[in-house]
C-alpha cells in the first residue's frame, strides 16, 4: 500500500481529529470538513482547538510515530500578552516548571527568540484584543517535546499568557504560503 501525506494550515476552532463520540464535542469543527482525506488518515501530533498553523497528516502510522518523537523540532510563533523581556526569554530557553498530568514538569531547554515584527498571518476567526488593551509581543519557540498545551503553559508560567499560537514548522516542513484551511498533498514528511 502506498501511503499518502498532507500538509494543512489548521484554522482556529478546529479539532485535530476527524470525528468524536464525546457528546460535548458534537457541535465542533473537524478536519474532515476541510478536505476529502483518504480512509486511515491521521493527524501527526495535535494542535488544540485554539491553536492554528501547520498540521501534518499521513496514512502511515510509523511516520506519525517518528515525527511525534523528541527527535523532531516543532516551531511556534506565539503572541503573548505584554512586552516580553530578554530575562523572561532566557527563563523559557532554560526550561520552566509547568503542570503536566497533575504533576510538576520542567520543560526541556529550547530555542526562544523575540520577533522584531508581527508575522503576516491571516486574521484569526475569533478576534484577539488589540493594542488599546496593552502591548503584546511575538516570540518564536522551538521545542522537541509536546506536552499537553505546553507552549501556552510555558508562557503563562513566566507571566506572559499566550493570546495566539501558530505552528510554523515541524522538522523541515514549513507552513510557507498555505492559506488558512488549505490542504496540499506532499510526497514525503521527511
Amino acid at each position: 500500500m502506498e501511503h499518502r501525506h498532507f500538509k494543512l494550515f489548521k484554522p482556529y476552532g478546529y479539532l485535530s481529529q476527524f470525528q468524536t463520540n464525546a457528546k460535548h464535542e458534537k457541535n465542533k469543527k473537524f478536519l474532515g470538513e476541510l478536505y476529502d482525506f483518504p480512509n486511515g488518515t491521521m493527524a501527526i501530533g495535535r494542535l488544540d482547538k485554539d491553536s492554528e498553523g501547520l498540521l501534518l497528516l499521513t496514512t502511515d502510522g510509523k511516520v506519525s510515530f517518528d515525527v511525534t518523537s523528541s527527535k523532531t523540532d516543532k516551531e511556534y510563533y506565539v503572541q503573548v500578552d505584554g512586552e516580553i523581556t530578554s530575562e523572561v526569554i532566557e527563563q523559557l530557553q532554560h526550561g520552566v516548571s509547568i503542570s503536566h498530568k497533575s504533576e510538576s514538569y520542567i520543560t526541556k531547554p529550547c530555542k526562544v527568540i523575540k520577533l522584531n515584527q508581527a508575522p503576516n498571518f491571516p486574521e484569526r476567526g475569533k478576534k484577539i484584543r488589540d493594542e488599546r488593551h496593552g502591548k503584546t509581543s511575538w516570540i518564536s519557540i522551538t521545542i522537541n517535546e509536546g506536552k499537553f498545551r505546553q507552549v501556552r503553559k510555558m508562557t503563562a508560567t513566566v507571566g506572559f499568557p499566550t493570546l495566539r499560537l501558530v505552528r510554523v514548522r515541524v522538522g523541515h516542513q514549513r507552513l510557507d504560503d498555505l492559506k488558512m484551511g488549505e490542504v496540499i498533498e506532499i510526497d514525503s514528511i521527511f
